[in-house]
């Protein structure tokens, strides 16, 4: 479900805008990187934090 609102938040931004997310829980750090690039988004940057966050920077395609 998370990368529903990612992919809804993708979807208002215009052309090669970044959108920054931080992620909670394993399923979500695995998937939602994975299905953005599978989409053509790409992933500038991944930083996982000690509290098991994971801060990600993508940018949409076009």
């Amino acid at each position: 479900m998370t990368f529903v609102h990612v992919r809804l938040a993708l979807d208002r931004l215009p052309a090669a805008a970044k959108l920054a997310v931080l992620l909670r829980g394993d399923e979500a750090r695995r998937n939602v990187p994975r299905t953005a690039i599978e989409q053509g988004h790409q992933l500038l940057s991944r930083e996982d934090h000690s509290d098991g966050t994971t801060l990600l920077v993508i940018q949409k395609k076009g």
